[in-house]
Parts: C-alpha cells; sequence; structure tokens
C-alpha cells in the first residue's frame, strides 16, 4: 500500500516522477531497472524491523542518492541516516508534498530539510564535531550562499584554488570524524548539524 501510494504521488506530481522499479527489499535498487534509478527512496525499517543501516551504506557507498523514508519519528536515526550519507529523512506522517519536494531536490543534489529532520538538527548535542578552523568556516558558509567558488573566491579576496583546498581541508576532518560530505548538499547537512548555519541563511 505504501509502494502504491508513492508510485501514486509521483505520478500526480506537478512535473511527473518515474517509478522504474518498487520492492520489498534493497535489491530493487541494486540490480535491474532500479540500478539505473536517479534516486532511491528507502524505508528505514525493511525486515524485523531491524533499521536498514547496512543497506543505506550499501548505497550511499555505490554513489546513489538515497531518501529515508520511515515510520520512525526518531531524532538518533535521522541523524544517523544523514551520518550514513542520506539525502535527507523523512517521516510517513510528512506525507506527499514533503516527499515529492525531497526526491527532487536529491535528483537535483540540492538539500532538503522537512520539519522532523530541522527538528532532530535543532536539537543534536551529540560530540563528534570537526574542528574547523575560523577561516574554513567562512569560506563554507560562503560557499553555500554563492552561486559558484569563483563568486566565493572574488567575495574573500583569494583564489578559487585558495577555495577549492578549504573546502577540501572541510572534507576531510568530516571524514576523520566518521561524517563524510562528499557533496555539498552533504556539506550543508553537516553545517546546519553542527550550528555553523542556519536553514534561514541558506
Amino acid at each position: 500500500m505504501v509502494r502504491a501510494g508513492i508510485a501514486a504521488w509521483c505520478a500526480a506530481a506537478d512535473v511527473p516522477i518515474k517509478v522504474v522499479a518498487e520492492g520489498s527489499d534493497v535489491s530493487v535498487a541494486l540490480y535491474g531497472p532500479g540500478r539505473g534509478a536517479d534516486v532511491v527512496v528507502l524505508d528505514l525499517l525493511l525486515q524485523n524491523g531491524r533499521p536498514a543501516y547496512e543497506e543505506l551504506q550499501e548505497l550511499v557507498a555505490q554513489e546513489r542518492k538515497v531518501v529515508v523514508y520511515t515510520m520512525r519519528d526518531s531524532q538518533e536515526a535521522a541523524l544517523t541516516c544523514m551520518d550514513l550519507g542520506s539525502a535527507t529523512y523523512l517521516t510517513k506522517a510528512e506525507g506527499q508534498r514533503h516527499l515529492v519536494k525531497a526526491i527532487r531536490a536529491a535528483a537535483d543534489d540540492i538539500p532538503y530539510t522537512p520539519p522532523s529532520l530541522a527538528g532532530a538538527f535543532g536539537s543534536d548535542t551529540r560530540q563528534s564535531r570537526p574542528l574547523l578552523s575560523v577561516r574554513e568556516v567562512e569560506v563554507l558558509v560562503e560557499w553555500f550562499q554563492s552561486e559558484s567558488k569563483a563568486m566565493v573566491a572574488q567575495s574573500l579576496g583569494i583564489s578559487e584554488r585558495t577555495v577549492n583546498t578549504y573546502l577540501d581541508r572541510v572534507r576531510i576532518k568530516y571524514a576523520n570524524v566518521g561524517r563524510p560530505a562528499t557533496t555539498k548538499a552533504k556539506l550543508v547537512a553537516r553545517a546546519v548539524q553542527d550550528g555553523l548555519i542556519s536553514l534561514d541563511e541558506l
């Protein structure tokens, strides 16, 4: 029923979203037509009530864009999924409007923060934070608010190569604390989690 509902929502979107495969386990996204999908919508509770963290890791390792969609309204689960590399985390209570927007955002590699995830970010008190320099934070925030690295370089009076160097350092620091952020969208998610920038500033 849930899969049928999602397929109907995708078909009814302003610009319809094509569902290329669906099924009860993650193999549907790893093999056959599902392997070519731009975005994977993953139920966190696939079997026996066990969170599908391993399956999420497998998808992320293959550089798949994953929207976690689940009954579990849990701060810990939401933050764990984001740390593992999901594009976003939605509860099923957030429904059609947020899911369709989240799928679109993931396909375009744009961060999307539904209400449940915003609440999880806002109350995250975990200690696994990389120690970023003032300049690294400055470059990072400027990049989030600019259309290109060239604009960041011009705004801060540095070269584009230096911008890339700072961003590479930030990514390395996040990877070193077990919170990899390989894309701009994932870096935005990390920065919001860590209070480096607010959603209103994006």
